[in-house]
């Protein structure tokens, strides 16, 4: 299950948790906690957390949707991923 899926559970859990069974919030939290336990943090020397924290403010993401986009950045530019193409026929708003 994908933290996304975990996070949208416990929400939804939130919003009515008169309703929800004692058992099916015990699994949710338990599922949490076992995410929030193996996710590990990659820690960088201090100049790349300097430059990490400075792209991130100027792209306006956190910290790891930064490093996520550079990774994937640095496989489509390498070939280990497919390159999102731009359809060359396809109608423009007229802004580049």
């Amino acid at each position: 299950m994908s933290s996304f899926n975990t996070a949208k559970l416990l929400e939804d859990a939130a919003d009515r948790i008169t309703d929800i069974s004692r058992a099916d919030l015990q699994i949710m939290l338990r599922r949490a906690a076992l995410r929030l336990r193996n996710a590990s943090a990659v820690s960088m020397d201090d100049d790349m957390e300097e430059a990490l924290r400075d792209l991130s403010g100027e792209f306006g993401k956190t910290r790891n949707d930064t490093i996520r986009f550079i990774v994937r950045e640095w496989m489509e530019k390498n070939t280990y991923l497919p390159v999102h193409e731009l359809d060359e026929d396809g109608d423009v708003d007229g802004t580049a």
